[in-house]
């Protein structure tokens, strides 16, 4: 393997480092830094009042997120080119469980564009009874979808992780906190879907922890260091 070989191959790594950045940052903001910003679940009256006075971080969220599925479209693909040698068809279940997300998440952010509408309907007025119902209700339709697409977040995690284990490009840690992400993922999943009081123990960050230490840390080693070619 001559050097100019090594050197695209980590220079690919970086890539997919960067793309991967873009994911982690835009999904923090969005799914993590605005909801806390201006959405009171117990309080529909104040969350609307919320957004309404603070819509352009709102739509800065949605722009956010958008940005963010996006990247996550072409992520996968990157990957692909790095760890199809080590096992082609887990490399193929990785790029399809990761692609099949990005739809759902792009009509399921119609439900905040449907918030949008209905703030802008009740723009300079007191709001109404209904008004805050169904912004309410647009919201929770947000989350439920959210809860959906986390199926997907999760299982693409179990082959990246399966090859970043046995290719070494990065240190095979990293792998091993990328599967356990995918349970902890179906765990959160399973816990929302069957319990109603599941969001109340505050557990959810918790059990997500191997896939965020996971992700993070295989993005950061990516952008950083590149890619090792041992194969």
């Amino acid at each position: 393997m001559n050097q100019e070989s090594k050197l695209s191959f980590r220079n690919t790594g970086r890539i997919a480092g960067l793309l991967y950045l873009v994911v982690v940052l835009t999904g923090i903001f969005s799914l993590g830094y605005v909801p806390s910003k201006l959405i009171i679940w117990d309080n529909p009256s104040a969350t609307f009042n919320a957004i309404k006075e603070s819509e352009f971080l709102f739509r800065s969220g949605i722009v956010s997120g958008l940005v963010c599925y996006t990247f996550f479209l072409f992520l996968p693909l990157v990957l692909y080119k790095l760890l199809k040698p080590v096992h082609k068809t887990y490399a193929g279940y990785m790029v399809a469980l990761a692609i099949v997300s990005v739809p759902i998440s792009f009509v399921n952010m119609l439900n905040k564009f449907a918030v949008l509408s209905i703030i802008n309907e009740n723009s300079g007025q007191t709001e109404t009874k209904e008004a805050v119902k169904q912004v309410l209700f647009y919201l929770n339709q947000y989350d439920y979808g959210n809860l959906i697409v986390q199926v997907f977040w999760g299982l693409w995690l179990f082959p990246f992780g399966y090859l970043v284990y046995k290719s070494g490009i990065i240190p095979k840690f990293f792998g091993i906190l990328l599967m356990l992400g995918c349970i902890s993922y179906l765990i959160n999943f399973f816990g929302n879907s069957l319990y109603p009081n599941y969001s109340q123990l505050g557990i959810s960050s918790i059990i997500r922890l191997p896939a965020t230490l996971g992700e993070i840390g295989s993005c950061l080693w990516l952008l950083i260091m590149g890619a090792k070619k041992i194969y």
